[in-house]
């Protein structure tokens, strides 16, 4: 009976050692596992809002930026609505150029209600947040409204090109039905362009950390709260923008060479004065506009220091849309002229 014992003790023994080394490896070691984020953090549609860091360093002249972005506005809206009711209200001005100035005008009323009031209203409060569909509208509706300006401003050298170029056609080639058309056709481009990249932002998965290191929503600094790789989405961006900021300037850049070669060709001084001052305004709204969207948008790269990416917000989301109506007017008696009437009628009609 000993023996007997003894096996089913070493049976027994055996089938505990068995069992201990067939079961979980925390039975012997025990290693907690790394915590798992939160919800929130995992997924993209949980995230609501983001926040604008905007200009996190002014403190105490946080009034003054206020009143000046406010006084720039103000003069943004209010030059460039008496530009368009100038333009509309006066038959002498029904020309093609002037034309495209006015829907320049209106174009430039849109541009900066997209992004600068709520510029002014962040300087204000202490919570400065915007949805996620907010966000991507924002983002959206600056970028159709810039391209739109691109496409704009090349209608405009095409105008000038053919006024001086081409001064015996340009009657019957420049119609209004042809004015109509490029107009048109300005504005829808324009609103198809962003599509595709509003579309692959929106299906980026955002991780929780949703503070905007920018004075609005716009695609490099959304592309930086992505938690995966958007190369793809900085390739589609720069050949996005690089077809239309960089072919629309080189259209323009080509006809205003053109422009000049024509206009040395004229014999008098006063000849040659008067074609440049046609074109002069229209060449440094381009040069301000382009020189700035080229250097942020058309790279590959999400975006160069802080402080460089803000301050080219303000040059073509400001101080652009500011500058154009007083370049337009002062270099433009007919226009000035214009703007004034439109005032004194303004005026007398509120007076009666």
């Amino acid at each position: 009976m000993q023996p007997l014992n003894k096996f089913k003790n070493t049976i027994k023994r055996n089938e505990v050692l068995s069992w201990a080394w067939r079961s979980p490896p925390l039975s012997f070691f025990s290693f907690p596992s790394p915590p798992q984020p939160p919800m929130e953090r995992r997924n993209h549609s949980s995230l609501a809002e983001f926040v604008f860091l905007g200009f996190p360093k002014v403190g105490h002249v946080r009034g003054w930026l206020f009143a000046l972005l406010l006084l720039a506005y103000l003069f943004t809206f209010c030059g460039n609505l008496l530009t368009f009711l100038a333009i509309r209200l006066n038959a002498a001005l029904h020309t093609p150029m002037y034309h495209f100035v006015s829907i320049l005008s209106l174009l430039e009323l849109w541009y900066t209600a997209t992004t600068i009031p709520n510029m002014l209203a962040n300087l204000l409060r202490e919570k400065k947040t915007i949805s996620f569909a907010g966000c991507l509208l924002q983002t959206y509706f600056f970028h159709s409204l810039g391209a739109s300006e691109c496409y704009l401003l090349t209608a405009m050298a095409y105008d000038r090109y053919l006024a001086i170029c081409r001064p015996l056609h340009y009657p019957a080639v420049m119609t209004p039905t042809l004015c109509g058309k490029l107009a048109a056709g300005c504005w829808t481009c324009g609103f198809l362009c962003p599509i595709s990249e509003v579309i692959l932002v929106s299906q980026l998965p955002f991780c929780g950390y949703n503070e905007i290191q920018h004075i609005f929503c716009d695609f490099p600094p959304l592309l930086s709260l992505a938690c995966k790789d958007t190369s793809t989405n900085v390739l589609v961006d720069f050949a996005i923008n690089a077809v239309i900021i960089l072919i629309t300037f080189l259209f323009i850049m080509v006809s205003y060479g053109r422009i000049i070669s024509a206009v040395l060709k004229i014999k008098t001084a006063e000849g040659r004065k008067k074609a440049f001052s046609t074109c002069a305004s229209h060449l440094t709204v381009v040069l301000v506009f382009f020189g700035s969207i080229i250097f942020m948008y058309v790279r590959l790269k999400k975006s160069y220091s802080l402080t460089l990416d803000r301050t080219l917000a303000v040059v073509y989301s400001v101080l652009t849309p500011l500058v154009n109506p007083i370049i337009y007017s002062l270099r433009n008696k007919e226009l000035i002229k214009a703007i004034k009437r439109t005032i004194c009628q303004k005026s007398g009609r509120a007076h009666h």
